[in-house]
């Protein structure tokens, strides 16, 4: 388990990305600590008066040659309301890295010697995790593409970034974008195989790609987005019933094999 930091960054700057999501930059004097993709963070929200519990966020991107944290925020509440309006200089204290990861390398060597491709597949804000995961399972000689879902073209988050790591396809569900429907019925489910395919969105999205993981019996994580509360498994807020019982997804997820999973 990764060592936990309690460290004050500081902003180096907001990006509106539209009018639901931001972009916040975050750095510090000193390195910042190793994070893995698919882990998140704790943020304490000092602009929002009916805001007392930290706000987690997923890690979108971690540049460690500029010293940076990215996180991609959807704007939902008082508290991500009260992020928005942060500006350069401000400091944010911020609980990092929290939970577990998505698997980023072959499980054995011989996978090694095969062409470890892995599908990342997110839908709205579940994207922000598959950025820095698409880059570490590049870096790490893997092949990832990213299939993206959203509601209409509007929607669709970080497209230059996410197409500068590897192949996109898109799904809309009004068809401005992309292939018309979800990401489910994109015709990429056949016309490439995977090693892995890695997930984060809504549940009812997650479920039914791993319904087709199974069916094509390829290897499939997702990671839950539970309401969380203290982050480090005390309140008891996230738990999810799995083969093994309850377990708190901020702890012991969020991401988990859907073969731990009831689903």
């Amino acid at each position: 388990m990764k060592q936990k930091h309690l460290l004050d960054l500081t902003v180096k700057c907001v990006e509106r990305i539209n009018e639901k999501y931001i972009l916040i930059k975050l750095t510090d004097n000193a390195p910042l600590p190793d994070m893995a993709p698919g882990q998140f963070v704790e943020i304490r929200v000092d602009g929002s008066k009916t805001t007392f519990l930290r706000r987690p966020i997923s890690i979108h991107y971690v540049d460690y040659e500029k010293n940076e944290l990215w996180l991609l925020i959807a704007l939902v509440g008082d508290g991500t309301r009260a992020l928005a309006k942060l500006k350069e200089g401000d400091i944010l204290n911020v609980l990092l890295p929290l939970g577990n990861g998505f698997t980023v390398a072959p499980a054995c060597e011989e996978e090694t010697q095969k062409d470890y491709s892995v599908l990342l597949v997110g839908g709205g804000v579940g994207v922000a995790p598959l950025l820095y995961a698409g880059e570490v399972i590049k870096k790490n000689g893997g092949t990832p593409m990213f299939l993206l879902g959203a509601r209409s073209k509007s929607d669709l988050l970080e497209l230059d970034n996410f197409r500068a790591i590897g192949e996109v396809f898109i799904t809309t569900e009004d068809g401005s974008e992309g292939e018309k429907g979800f990401v489910t019925n994109h015709s990429v489910w056949n016309t490439h195989n995977f090693c892995q395919i890695s997930v984060c969105g809504p549940k009812p999205m997650m479920v039914a790609v791993a319904k087709l993981a199974r069916e094509k019996s390829v290897y499939c994580e997702v990671s839950l987005e539970n309401k969380m509360a203290c982050g480090v498994g005390a309140c008891l807020c996230c738990v999810e019933d799995t083969q093994k019982g309850n377990v708190c997804v901020c702890k012991d997820g969020p991401v988990f094999s859907i073969d731990k999973l009831k689903w």
